[in-house]
């Protein structure tokens, strides 16, 4: 115990804050949550501010990844239930909202310095040590990020971090609840255990006892309730050999992929922040003032890890590597691809501030050959003729399983076998009863009760079915004969461990009078002795334990207390608390880990306590 609280004390606020961005770097769920975009349609507003549909299913995808990381590659994701998807990545946007509202209005703020250290600190952005500019590009753009775009995200988690930090740092507990803590906590029993063992053979049971437990337990025995399909199944790889390509297609689209090519510009920059310490007029001023140092000869490497901003470039000279179109802000690209080499820009404005763009070097495309790229071109031909075809027929399966009575129209139409599926119940099964959405269309009220065909259900993104039910098994009462052998079984266990009870109480009850000698043998078994046992004693079941910590001082070293604990096995263990061994103060150590350790837990549940209070008093629509 005390080592666990030595883990999770240490360095609290910046773990906070550090946790917080590894998290991101992680891909635990953060990164593509919170870009923000715009969309006619919202999923909820906090406080007038809107939470977008495509930040919901943004967060729903990513909590998906998230426990298909952790529950296997082999799991079925859609055995995940959706709405409960949805409704814990809802909750999850909006607490952050409410702490990034609550961080504003609370006035939190953070230097532009604290928030390149956290960047340049991120040993997700290190290598051997140190940071990387190219490990640092390439996790953001993992993640979806340019620099920029990063830093911007990564300033609001910090206002988040600083509120998290500030109330799970600011707990603290009394020198009297520490030592009250210590006292319990390094607290150690000695004490004594016997087994009085269950012997299910020896229980004889009649069959009316068996009938009348039967009986009694009905609900208990009866068959699942399960259903046998049909199903059509429409697989888009199944209409890749009936399509073909022209020689004249496949030269067209080689033309139009070289022609794509674009040339890969090396690009240094220096950046001049605009925000809430530095103004337009100021951070224009300065990149002029920048320009003009480099008019005067100095050096553009030297000026940006002097004033740059950009904590991803700054150190290595404002070098941002080779890229090709697409990759930089529009105004920042287009001053780019206007530069010869070596040739400076004038200050360019962009979402992040002012920049001076100067180009380091040009490379251009390789141009790859056609027999090269023939394959890979056919492949995207055929595809989209493939997938032309397969949403067409898609739809013309939904269209005539809806207007037939059964299976056999649609299969004929599609030329598809119909095929039939082993019974499985609502838990699902083997094969397509695997697959959640199934299982809830042949349960449902449509396909089960009305006998309607399902409609079209994505298994993939390239196989699509159609199901009925072929037969319905309701539950049924098992027969007694084929559960009798179980239920003598549960009953012998159950009368046999009543037994052992009532055994162990007569013996804590001759033992309190007097009439079984303390710590003498009883019935040939001697007790177990244990000395000085902790409340984490390895190699003792921890039911046990729990039992051993809550019993009552004994009164006297030749009055011990006593009660039973029920085994899992039935048994029974008579449990004699001899002594309670009160520790030695703690030393200055100790009780700074277990001050850091309680004022942890205090400050979680203050933190815990604020979020409540911000959702309380939040004006929160959920769509």
């Amino acid at each position: 115990m005390l080592q666990n609280i030595r883990d999770n004390s240490q360095g609290w606020i910046a773990k906070t804050i550090i946790g917080v961005i590894v998290a991101l770097l992680a891909l635990t769920g953060f990164d593509a949550i919170f870009k923000a975009t715009t969309h006619n349609q919202d999923a909820a507003k906090v406080n007038g501010e809107e939470i977008t549909q495509n930040e919901l299913s943004q967060a729903v995808d990513m909590q998906r990844r998230q426990l298909m990381q952790q529950l296997g590659k082999d799991f079925d994701a859609s055995l995940l239930d959706e709405k409960m998807l949805r409704e814990a990545a809802l909750k999850g946007l909006i607490d952050r909202k409410l702490l990034l509202q609550g961080a504003q209005d609370s006035k939190f703020a953070f230097s532009e310095g604290a928030l390149d250290q956290v960047i340049l600190q991120t040993p997700e952005f290190q290598v051997e040590g140190k940071f990387s500019p190219d490990r640092f590009d390439q996790v953001i753009r993992q993640l979806g990020y340019t620099r920029l775009q990063f830093r911007q995200m990564l300033s609001q988690e910090m206002l988040i971090g600083q509120v998290r930090a500030g109330l799970a740092g600011s707990g603290f507990v009394t020198d009297a609840q520490v030592l009250a803590f210590a006292r319990l906590e390094k607290q150690t029993r000695d004490f004594a255990s016997l087994t009085v063992k269950a012997d299910p053979a020896a229980i004889k049971l009649t069959d009316d006892e068996v009938k009348a437990y039967y009986d009694q337990h009905a609900k208990e025995f009866m068959t699942p309730d399960q259903v046998v399909i049909d199903y059509i199944e429409l697989k888009k790889a199944a209409f890749f050999d009936q399509v073909s390509v022209k020689d004249e297609d496949l030269q067209a689209l080689y033309q139009k992929e070289v022609a794509n090519l674009s040339e890969q510009r090396r690009a240094a920059h220096i950046l001049i922040e605009v925000n809430d310490k530095m103004n337009e007029a100021q951070a224009k001023a300065k990149i002029e003032e920048i320009q003009a140092r480099l008019a005067k000869g100095e050096s553009f490497e030297a000026l940006a890890k002097e004033f740059s901003q950009d904590p991803g470039s700054a150190n290595n000279g404002g070098d941002l590597g080779f890229a090709g179109p697409g990759v930089y802000d529009p105004a920042f690209e287009k001053a780019l691809y206007a530069l010869d080499k070596d040739q400076v820009s004038a200050p360019v404005r962009t979402d992040f501030g002012y920049h001076l763009i100067k180009l380091l070097g040009v490379e251009a495309p390789q141009v790859p050959s056609f027999a090269s790229l023939k394959d890979k071109l056919t492949r995207e031909l055929k595809a989209q003729q493939v997938e032309q075809r397969f949403v067409d027929a898609t739809k013309q399966l939904e269209d005539s399983s809806f207007e037939a009575s059964d299976l056999a129209q649609p299969a004929q139409d599609l030329k598809l076998t119909i095929h039939t599926s082993a019974p499985f119940g609502r838990e699902g099964g083997d094969g397509i009863a695997a697959n959640r959405a199934v299982v809830q269309a042949a349960f449902s009220t449509e396909v089960l009760d009305e006998g309607a065909n399902s409609t079209a259900i994505e298994l993939d993104p390239e196989t699509v079915v159609v199901l009925r039910a072929k037969e319905h098994r309701k539950p049924e009462q098992l027969p007694l004969e084929s559960v009798a052998t179980a239920i003598r079984t549960q009953l012998a266990k159950e009368h046999a461990s009543a037994a052992a009870k009532t055994k162990a109480e007569e013996l804590i009850a001759s033992l309190r009078d007097g009439k079984v000698a303390l710590n003498k043998p009883v019935d040939g078994q001697d007790w177990k002795v244990a000395k000085a046992v902790t409340r984490g004693q390895e190699g003792i079941d921890p039911t046990v334990l729990q039992a051993l910590f809550r019993m009552s001082k004994p009164e006297s070293k030749d009055k011990p207390s006593f009660t039973s604990v029920t085994l899992p096995n039935g048994n029974l263990l008579v449990l004699q608390l001899d002594a309670v061994n009160e520790a030695v103060a703690p030393t200055d150590e100790e009780k700074a880990q277990y001050r850091r350790f309680l004022a942890s837990r205090v400050g979680q549940q203050d933190f815990a306590a604020y979020r409540k209070q911000l959702e309380n008093q939040a004006d929160i629509k959920r769509y």
